[in-house]
């Protein structure tokens, strides 16, 4: 089959996660035989901030990890419908422009013979509902949602059956535990500070757990306002900026054990959903430890894949577990990677999908 894949950017990661997935995903989809093309608009705020942040080169840094991929941009008046002529289906990411959204459904109605799927990765179907229903998606098949409590509001907006869970994964022929063991130091920790979603959070569940076991923490990741990075400073830990996605793997080979720590929506509007971080930190081999979350999907084996602290003193308590006992670090890492390769892989995922547009046809 042919794909076309509309996205943010396929090229920028900062403060992007759908990259990460997407990249991992259309690699095995075009490993299985198929066809992609992936399609970002010019002036992507993410690729803007990254060249702003980082120089004109970091938005090519990932070529050389994922040398079968391109990406194609088009300019804000660009013929659409010559982008999707040869498609079989056609997948648009929340995070394009409405125009473009609505634009790609015109042509779905007017008889082009393409699959259109919506696809959302984002909180903004609870946090910012308006905005998300002004989306026009009139002309699209169906719509995938990255857990079951976002399909779930898909379908109180009258989706029904043309929701469907596709989650996100590790792209494990990238992520994956270093081939040789060298001497790890320390936690740490890879993610953007965001908006105030998780501020409390990250000083109880990260930054103070690791001052209090002066435990060496590095911090990766972008949008880290001065007052964050003092807060950082009061703590301890040490900011490391931007992180290249690509190279996230080699940064926990670097690590005795990391953190995820939610943003508030997902722990308490959207359970179940994990985001992608988890994936990638367990595909990797590192001791994981997640602030509360409810896996409600049953995605993986708490107490066994990861520790839960369901508070800042039993964070403490269970970082201090993973820096005296190797044994525990071991079998954690160990039933976490195993977990990973048998469910959660893109390769998974990429059959997911093959099977959701045979459904589809059924």
């Amino acid at each position: 089959m042919r794909f076309a894949y509309f996205t943010h950017s396929l090229a920028s990661c900062w403060n992007h996660g759908n990259a990460h997935f997407l990249r991992g995903v259309l690699r095995e989809l075009i490993a299985l035989g198929h066809e992609v093309a992936a399609l970002e608009p010019q002036g992507a705020w993410s690729r803007e901030n990254l060249v702003r942040d980082a120089g004109p080169d970091a938005a090519e840094s990932w070529r050389q990890a994922y040398p079968e991929l391109a990406s194609t941009v088009y300019p804000p008046k660009a013929d659409l419908a010559a982008l999707v002529e040869s498609a079989d289906v056609v997948i648009v990411h929340e995070w394009n422009e409405k125009p473009v959204v609505a634009r790609l459904g015109a042509l779905r109605r007017a008889g082009m013979g393409f699959k259109l799927l919506f696809h959302d990765t984002h909180h903004r179907a609870v946090s910012e509902p308006q905005s998300m229903q002004g989306y026009d998606l009139g002309g699209y098949d169906g719509v995938l949602a990255f857990g079951q409590a976002l399909a779930e509001v898909y379908r109180g907006w009258g989706w029904g059956e043309r929701v469907f869970v596709w989650h996100e994964a590790a792209d494990t022929r990238l992520f994956r535990p270093p081939p040789i063991e060298t001497d790890r130091q320390g936690g740490v920790w890879i993610g953007n500070w965001g908006d105030g979603e998780r501020t409390a959070e990250l000083e109880q569940f990260l930054f103070a757990p690791c001052a209090a076991l002066k435990l060496p923490l590095d911090v990766f990741g972008v949008r880290y306002p001065p007052e964050a990075q003092a807060m950082l400073a009061r703590h301890g830990a040490h900011y490391r900026g931007w992180l290249p996605n690509h190279r996230a793997p080699e940064i926990f080979a670097q690590h005795r054990l990391t953190v995820h720590v939610p943003r508030r929506f997902y722990a308490q509007q959207l359970p179940g959903i994990p985001t992608i971080r988890v994936f990638e930190a367990l595909a990797c081999g590192i001791p994981l430890v997640c602030a509360p979350w409810q896996d409600t999907e049953g995605l993986f084996t708490p107490g066994r894949d990861f520790l839960l602290a369901p508070d800042g003193d039993a964070m403490t308590r269970q970082l201090r577990a993973l820096v005296a006992d190797p044994g525990l670090c071991a079998s954690l890492a160990e039933h976490g990677l195993a977990t990973i390769r048998a469910r959660h892989t893109c390769a998974h995922r990429a059959q997911e999908l093959l099977g959701i547009l045979e459904h589809m046809d059924g």
